[in-house]
């Protein structure tokens, strides 16, 4: 009698290859900075609102990326706060300190750091630990808002920034179904990472609950992506979404070339007025240590 084993998810690899995937595309998301910064002004605005980041605030950023909002919230902490950008790949963090002291801001340290290891930072040095569109991509999200409850004094704020379900951000469903279609990749296993593994109801109040935090609240924010055309999202999502790029390493270089044509054919409804608009909708949740 034959038996079947499951696939079983290798956290550790997944990490190597995003580190690497985020090295390789740090020049680009950084040089696309100013659109994630207007995509993303409603969202950063809300988590930093909802983290109760103001004048005086210690804020530890965790997969802090380039750091556009690690810098908002660097601006927003003024006079006497300080702000604690960490990632997992220096690449990008190069970009963040360089930024911050571009816009002279002598408040913004960074720091490369596994967001599932802050541990090793002191307990209690933060008041506020934000995270934008970094959660998702964890391979244990439970230990990761541990940790960051772990390194608030008692009242702190988390808050974070996901994208919720696949139907309504369809700029970004529509090319994932795409690759996963024509790179024949499986449906994600259990507990698997990736752009919607919170997005579902009740999916962030239960992760923050088992991590120990309590007056959890879950906004949503519309967060369109305005962009000229649907060429220019697929450049956009081609030169700086690390993820895609990895559901694609499989694909020969002529094989990505047509499924980013078929994206771009997928994408064109979105269109209109001579413009691009493509839907997607944020959650911000947040807790209190």
């Amino acid at each position: 009698m034959s038996t079947t084993t499951k696939p079983i998810f290798d956290g550790a690899a997944f990490k190597a290859t995003t580190r690497a995937q985020w090295q390789d595309a740090a020049e680009a998301w950084h040089r696309w900075g100013p659109t994630v910064g207007s995509w993303l002004g409603d969202a950063t605005e809300a988590m930093l609102e909802l983290a109760s980041v103001g004048p005086g605030s210690r804020v530890l950023d965790v997969a802090a990326g380039a750091g556009e909002q690690s810098i908002t919230a660097a601006r927003r902490v003024l006079p006497g706060g300080h702000v604690l950008a960490t990632d997992l790949a220096p690449a990008l963090l190069e970009r963040a300190a360089a930024d911050a002291e571009a816009a002279g801001l002598t408040n913004v340290e960074v720091r490369e750091l596994d967001g599932e290891a802050l541990d090793a930072l002191p307990p209690a040095s933060f008041d506020a630990a934000i995270s934008r569109v970094g959660l998702i991509y964890f391979p244990d999200q439970l230990r990761a808002v541990a940790g960051m409850r772990r390194a608030l004094a008692p009242g702190g704020r988390v808050a974070a920034v996901v994208y919720s379900t696949p139907d309504r951000n369809p700029f970004f469903s529509i090319p994932v179904g795409i690759i996963r279609a024509r790179a024949g990749l499986p449906a994600p296993l259990p507990g698997q990472p990736g752009p919607f593994s919170l997005g579902a109801d009740g999916a962030i109040e239960s992760l923050f609950a088992r991590a120990g935090l309590r007056d959890i609240h879950v906004r949503r924010v519309p967060s369109p992506v305005r962009l000229p055309s649907a060429a220019e999202c697929v450049r956009f999502e081609r030169e700086s979404f690390g993820a895609l790029h990895q559901m694609m390493a499989g694909l020969t270089e002529a094989e990505q070339a047509e499924v980013w044509a078929e994206i771009e054919e997928a994408l064109r409804p979105f269109e209109t007025g001579g413009a691009f608009t493509g839907p997607c909708e944020m959650l911000v949740g947040a807790g209190t240590a």
